[in-house]
């Protein structure tokens, strides 16, 4: 099998909730922009790829940029197996240093091809389905201690048990956000405080400090990995890393730190699912408990992660996140097995995503 073309859209998700607000308030998205890769190969067949970066502050990473990225690498993928995942990134590392988000579509493309050859469905190709399904958590937007609390309450109904509640602002604000969500939930549920970065040492350590007595996981209170470290040891709190976990370097010398309990696993970061697999499997080894996901995304993604996640064993698998299920707009279909904030990655070959073009409209960049 070989790449004979390589197709690029673009696609506008707007969210359900008409805002998505983080990092105290420094940060927010209404729609996001995201970037669809089509692989067609010599036989015919179509793989699928997706990137949404969370807007253009969050991480190193743009959608423009991701584009860029995908147009600079398309002529030198012409001509290459796309079933031949590892080649592939070599390859791609070798034409483009860095920029891993921009490879992500590609890497999942080529995966989305790679089942379809083998007849198999992603996850099976990654170690195979564990449990019948895996639990999803629900991320929740800053806003008051009230609405917060009213959003976890209408997110509960729909069978979510695991909260990551959008703090890093105010920390008097961010101590009460905290309280007023811990109080409307059952013991075996589940509440993350995310700052995505947005404390200063000092912040952090007043918050931290102040919910001692509250059962919450404290995720990324500051910017730098020597910040966020300085509060992991002023804590006894559950700490999970996200923003500063973007290698497998990063990733052991946070383990050999003590630095967390768990960590976000996003595989954009780490540029497709190739190199998320790896990470995986060695936080799996390490004993490093994973939420499963991306920066944001549409059917695509979902999907990506549905397989990643499902094929991770359960006792590794903190949670996962349905990103398609925060968007208005459905660019595929193939995700439909879900309920009671549990999940499932689809059972026909490869992705198992079925685009919808109505949607997609026209390519905006082609190569062949």
């Amino acid at each position: 099998m070989k790449i004979k073309a390589i197709r690029v859209y673009q696609v506008d998700l707007p969210l359900i909730e008409g805002r998505y607000t983080w990092a105290g308030g420094k940060h927010f998205v209404e729609t996001f922009d995201s970037t669809i890769v089509e692989l067609i190969s010599d036989d015919g067949r179509k793989g699928y790829g997706e990137n949404t970066p969370l807007g253009s502050a969050y991480l190193p990473a743009f959608a423009l940029g991701s584009r860029a990225g995908i147009a600079e690498l398309a002529p030198q993928l012409l001509g290459q197996d796309p079933t031949a995942v590892g080649r592939i990134n070599d390859l791609m590392d070798t034409v483009l240093n860095g920029h891993p988000y921009a490879k992500s579509a590609i890497d999942m493309a080529c995966w989305d091809l790679l089942g379809q050859s083998a007849g198999k469905p992603i996850c099976e190709l990654m170690g195979g389905r564990h449990e019948d399904s895996f639990r999803l958590y629900r991320a929740i937007s800053m806003g008051t201690a009230e609405e917060m609390a009213e959003n976890v309450a209408g997110y509960r109904e729909q069978g979510y048990s695991k909260f990551q509640l959008k703090v890093g602002g105010e920390p008097l604000e961010d101590i009460e956000c905290i309280r007023a969500v811990r109080s409307i939930l059952a013991d075996d549920e589940i509440l993350v405080a995310d700052a995505n970065t947005g404390w200063r040492v000092d912040a952090a350590a007043r918050v931290v400090n102040a919910v001692r007595d509250v059962d919450v996981y404290i995720e990324q209170p500051c910017k730098s990995y020597e910040h966020s470290l300085t509060i992991r040891r002023r804590t006894a709190l559950p700490f999970i890393l996200d923003e500063n976990i973007d290698s497998l370097q990063m990733l052991i010398r946070a383990h050999q730190d003590g630095a967390m309990d768990a960590i976000n696993l996003k595989i954009s970061k780490f540029g497709g699912l190739t190199k998320a697999k790896i990470a995986r499997d060695l936080c799996v080894s390490l004993g490093i408990p994973m939420n499963i996901e991306d920066t944001w995304g549409s059917d695509f993604i979902t999907a990506a992660i549905a397989h990643l996640s499902h094929s991770t064993p359960d006792a590794y698998r903190f949670a996962a996140t349905d990103f398609n299920a925060y968007v208005n707009v459905k660019t595929g279909s193939g995700l439909d097995d879900k309920q009671a904030g549990t999940a499932t990655a689809p059972q026909t070959p490869g992705l198992g995503i079925t685009p919808d073009f109505d949607v997609l409209g026209k390519p905006v960049f082609e190569a062949s």
